[in-house]
């Protein structure tokens, strides 16, 4: 792979780890309710998804998923119903994370690592854009170290950026600011991830 390629890899990967969606909901959500240690679970749980779809689109799959709009519309279909659960657990919750620290309810680790994984894996909107803009990338790895650069790329990326926000958002200037409005929070991330459940449902 050349020098220019990557640029362009790396570049992409930048806008879309940057974006905002629901994987930023959840660290942030991970990072009040845990602490930096938790978001920070989250941010690299969620980085591992991001992998295994680079590792995917490597393989293979994404043109399978191209030419099998069955399998496709499943995927995407159980990625929004997941997203769909998410935002109403989030609209449901009485007190939001700052009540739930006071409660003694804090995340665990465990609980931050599933959701992080999870919300990247059944994320359609990742799967898209796998499938619409790195699937160029795959052709100009046309040896190992191009091929390992494909899915390292992605990953690391991700994983910085959002361990980045895990680390300003439980800054003792910033966490208690936060925490404050966490029940507006995650009314928010809720509605968030209800919309982006039901713009899926609607453009399937």
């Amino acid at each position: 792979m050349s020098v220019s390629a990557w640029l362009g890899l790396l570049a992409i990967c930048c806008l879309g780890a940057m974006s905002p969606g629901p994987s930023l909901a959840m660290v942030v959500r991970h990072t009040l309710g845990g602490g930096r240690t938790k978001g920070i679970v989250c941010a690299w749980a969620h980085s591992i998804g991001i992998g295994v779809y680079a590792l995917v689109t490597l393989l293979g799959l994404g043109v399978l998923l191209k030419q099998a709009p069955l399998v496709f519309n499943g995927i995407a279909i159980l990625g929004a119903l997941y997203l769909a659960y998410i935002g109403v657990q989030a609209l449901r919750s009485k007190g939001g994370m700052s009540d739930k620290l006071a409660a003694g309810k804090a995340t665990s680790t465990l609980t931050a690592a599933r959701d992080g994984l999870a919300i990247s894996l059944f994320n359609p909107k990742i799967m898209l854009f796998f499938l619409a803009l790195f699937s160029q990338f795959v052709l100009a790895a046309d040896n190992l170290w191009g091929q390992s650069l494909i899915v390292l790329t992605p990953l690391v990326v991700d994983g910085l950026w959002y361990t980045l926000i895990a680390l300003l958002l439980s800054h003792r200037s910033v966490l208690p600011k936060l925490r404050a409005n966490a029940r507006t929070i995650d009314r928010l991330s809720g509605v968030v991830l209800i919309l982006l459940a039901i713009r899926v449902l609607v453009t399937i």
